[in-house]
């Protein structure tokens, strides 16, 4: 169901899901939460977005989360945002994206291109999330 937040602007970017999980052990032995993480796909789809705009980076996989200059996953995402080509990011919950505050500098840059649309599975409501990492997972 697509809601109210997500405008035809969105949907003619791509929808990006970031799947991360902290360690190689954790990949090995955390398998529900890779599938819930890979499974934001039919929540993009149910949003609006088309199968072929919706684009998994999972590049990150077993690498921490405490800082961004080893994570090309990650820094591929945040190049996507500035320049305008993602509509949403989905993503388990914030954690996924990053563990370090300092790695949101981004998210100024992108609201003020009208692209600060985020969703996180956790949000039960089923409505995107717009707002300030404080406020929830980046989406």
């Amino acid at each position: 169901m697509r809601s109210e937040l997500i405008t035809d602007r969105h949907l003619a970017r791509c929808a990006v899901i970031y799947v991360r999980q902290s360690s190689p052990h954790q990949v090995l032995t955390n398998q529900e939460s890779l599938r819930l993480q890979y499974d934001l796909r039919r929540r993009a789809l149910g949003r609006g977005w088309r199968e072929e705009d919706v684009e998994v980076i999972d590049a990150d996989l077993g690498l921490s989360g405490a800082a961004a200059n080893h994570r090309e996953g990650f820094k591929d995402l945040i190049a996507r945002v500035t320049l305008g080509q993602v509509g949403v990011v989905l993503s388990s919950e914030v954690t996924r994206l990053t563990r370090n505050c300092s790695d949101y500098e981004w998210t100024p840059a992108a609201r003020a291109q009208g692209h600060d649309l985020r969703s996180r599975a956790a949000h039960h409501s089923g409505a995107p999330h717009s707002g300030s990492p404080e406020q929830g997972s980046p989406r």
